[in-house]
């Protein structure tokens, strides 16, 4: 994993899911490349579509406040 991954995990982790309610065991960091962090979504997260742009706009301001480097996040299967 590298330093950037990390960083993104750990912001995750401490910071994003709690603010958000969310569990952060359900958000997989699988690579964060060129300003864009891509996350494997599993549970409530992952299973409602209708929803999932909204999570993702916030998910994305959220990193964006904490890691600088992120620019775009993506959900990947």
């Amino acid at each position: 994993m590298t330093d950037l991954m990390q960083r993104v995990h750990v912001a995750l982790r401490d910071h994003v899911a709690p603010a958000m309610g969310l569990d952060a065991d359900e958000m997989v960091v699988v690579a964060v490349e060129d300003g864009i962090a891509s996350l494997r979504l599993a549970g409530a997260c992952a299973s409602c579509p209708a929803g999932l742009p909204a999570l993702l706009a916030e998910l994305e301001a959220e990193l964006k406040a904490r890691v600088p480097e992120v620019e775009f996040v993506e959900a990947v299967l």
